[in-house]
């Protein structure tokens, strides 16, 4: 009995942090890099890179050269393709969208 009332005595004195475990948390996965344009990107940056200007006259030529450029180049691919009477086709986004996505 002498040696329980002593025993008790000094786990009531130990806090609940001496049993915290001290183990470092893991470090946060790495997020993959989002892609520099996407089919959001205003049309007059992407004509402002080299890369993306590339994709851009590989994919779609002529569009930095259209007549109508200065209406749209601040739009997006996205936002021009309603305007653009069928000649902008989904198909063709995707494929730019997958080759910006290329760049980095």
């Amino acid at each position: 009995m002498k040696f329980i009332v002593p025993a008790a005595a000094a786990l009531a004195l130990l806090t609940p942090a001496a049993f915290a475990q001290t183990a470092t948390a893991p470090a946060p996965a790495a997020k993959p890099a989002a892609a520099k344009f996407n089919l959001d990107t205003p049309i007059e940056t992407l004509v402002g890179d080299p890369k993306a200007k590339a994709v851009l006259d590989a994919d779609l030529p002529g569009i930095a050269t259209h007549p109508s450029y200065e209406f749209f180049k601040s739009m997006s691919l996205r936002a021009v393709q309603p305007m653009s009477d069928g000649k902008l086709t989904d198909e063709m986004l995707k494929k730019v969208e997958t080759d910006l996505a290329a760049i980095m």
